[in-house]
């Protein structure tokens, strides 16, 4: 699965510098990295899935899935490094969806003060958002992401042949990401989204190839603009406050809580900031099989939501839409956000 032209982009940041490789395929990995002092980590799924592929790499198998994103499978993979004598001359390679290539930067971050690292992101969640930024981190309980460290990979290749073994779910989890860079960021994208299906992207290899480069590069350009989130980046985390909190106590996939996040932050947004383009929203999150709206005790969910790394003291930086493509950040009180999730 291709998209013609190999291109390569560099994206500078503050102390490193990321080489994202657009349209390569695994085999190119050899360029980038060499064999002898590389180690791959994936999941089983992957790893059954795409096994000749890494053939001739030490590979690393993770067990799959976000209860697997803790510090336990951090330690375990800490204890094989050190059995397989690694030192920091070794470049680790997450080669999967947003969780092995969290748990791959953030072991790459701590492990002997740090080692170069890349991703190989193999989910449309991971290609567009998951893999690009360097925040790497891990689940503590119910909380998110919680612990973890903002370090940029050394280099992103996109081999869009993963995605042949992609689950139905996983296409829609990695649309809601996709779908949040359209609000925030692009109403042309959005509106091509609107003339599009999702059977349309997957049937088309140029379509899906050429969505998940613009996401990708969108993704680049705010995180080089705002590397540790003091302005612009906020606007990525659209739908993620109440995204987050739902997540880990509902057992809903990431897209599908972000899905639902998005949705009561466009009603948050007709509150606060006067948007009238929820309807439209909701529609182009359902057209992509999307859930949108959900019964949850609010009392816990804003018992969760509260402890958000993006609360400062008593107020929260929440993301609403002005409209659609233009994303802001507002500071809300704690005491005025509860009252208007109560009311939702």
């Amino acid at each position: 699965m291709g998209c013609g032209i190999m291109k390569k982009q560099t994206f500078n940041f503050t102390n490193s510098s990321t080489d994202i490789y657009l349209a390569h395929g695994i085999s190119h990995l050899k360029k980038v990295t060499d064999t002898k002092s590389a180690v791959l980590i994936t999941d089983e799924n992957i790893y059954k899935a795409h096994t000749k592929r890494f053939k001739g790499w030490d590979t690393i198998v993770l067990k799959p899935g976000e209860d697997f994103k803790i510090q336990a499978t951090v330690d375990a993979i800490v204890e094989q490094l050190i059995e397989m004598q690694v030192d920091r001359k070794t470049t680790l390679v997450g080669v999967g969806g947003g969780v092995v290539t969290d748990i791959t930067g953030f072991v790459a971050s701590i492990y002997m003060r740090g080692l170069r690292f890349g991703f190989i992101p193999t989910s449309v969640l991971g290609l567009v958002d998951a893999s690009i930024g360097g925040k790497n981190g891990i689940d503590v309980g119910v909380y998110k992401n919680m612990v973890g460290v903002i370090m940029q990979p050394s280099f992103i290749l996109h081999d869009m042949v993963f995605l042949n073994s992609l689950p139905q779910i996983e296409w829609e989890n990695g649309f809601a990401e996709i779908i949040k860079h359209a609000c925030i960021k692009d109403l042309k994208m959005f509106e091509s989204l609107e003339n599009n299906t999702l059977k349309k992207y997957q049937g088309r290899k140029i379509s899906i190839c050429e969505l998940v480069q613009q996401n990708a590069l969108l993704k680049m350009k705010v995180v080089q603009k705002d590397e540790f989130e003091k302005d612009e980046r906020r606007l990525l985390n659209f739908g993620h406050t109440l995204g987050h909190a739902l997540e880990n106590q509902y057992e809903l996939s990431h897209g599908q809580a972000i899905s639902i996040g998005m949705t009561y932050a466009c009603h948050i947004s007709e509150h606060l900031v006067g948007f009238r383009e929820t309807e439209r929203v909701i529609s182009l999150l359902e057209k992509y099989n999307l859930p949108t709206y959900a019964a949850f005790d609010k009392q816990k969910v804003f018992n969760v939501l509260k402890m958000d790394k993006k609360r400062e003291k008593s107020d929260m930086n929440y993301v609403l839409l002005k409209k659609i493509g233009k994303g802001i950040v507002k500071s809300i009180s704690l005491k005025q956000l509860d009252k208007v999730i109560q009311d939702l």
